[in-house]
């Protein structure tokens, strides 16, 4: 004869115990795939560029907004300087002896959006780039419903001034928290050379001809 004592199961007979669980949480999951809640966030967000494939940066899954500056690029293309994603050639241009012969930055990032199930793992791809421009992460509607994410996340995000979108079943966007532009950022480094020339070479590898300015 079996006797559950609270959460264990005791079996007569046997030192055996097992422990049975009371309630099992289904996992969250996004309600689309992260290209498509990206876009969708960015136009919530009023990001005016086009939203970059998901991608990998620094070992952070995030989608870069950007746009193509068009007198640079085509000075670009005059010098024969197409991206280069070779971070330790990128560090070279913004040394004061190399800096004046660097080619231009040919895109402006708009923003970075980091998609996420959980608040913690989108603040965690988020916040690095938030040090050089807007920054916000998308949720499912369903990792918002908590006193952890009013009590803890949306405090957080406002302190580091990232915008926090949420995506409901139907891909419903609601905007949580916009992103501050009046925060001080750092200026350009090797760093956001980088993260451009990236975001260089997805925009050119695009089959439709990207927004310039």
């Amino acid at each position: 004869m079996a006797v559950t004592r609270g959460q264990t199961a005791v079996t007569s007979g046997s030192n055996s115990t097992r422990s049975v669980p009371s309630r099992v949480v289904p996992p969250v999951e996004l309600p689309a795939d992260p290209d498509r809640l990206a876009r969708e966030a960015a136009a919530r967000l009023g990001w005016d560029g086009v939203v970059l494939p998901h991608r990998k940066l620094f070992g952070r899954h995030v989608s870069v907004v950007a746009r193509l500056r068009s007198e640079a690029h085509a000075e670009r293309i005059a010098i024969g300087v197409e991206p280069v994603t070779d971070r330790a050639t990128v560090a070279t241009w913004t040394w004061p002896e190399l800096a004046p012969t660097a080619p231009p930055a040919a895109v402006r990032v708009v923003g970075v959006l980091a998609v996420a199930r959980h608040w913690r793992t989108g603040m965690a791809a988020a916040v690095p780039f938030a040090r050089y421009g807007e920054a916000a992460m998308v949720l499912p509607t369903s990792a918002a419903l908590s006193h952890d994410y009013v009590d803890n996340c949306l405090p957080r995000a406002r302190a580091y001034g990232l915008g926090v979108v949420t995506a409901d079943e139907d891909v419903t966007m609601e905007l949580d928290l916009a992103s501050r532009v009046d925060r001080i950022t750092l200026g350009e480094d090797p760093v956001s050379r980088w993260i451009n020339e990236m975001a260089y070479e997805q925009l050119l590898a695009l089959e439709a001809p990207a927004p310039a300015e």
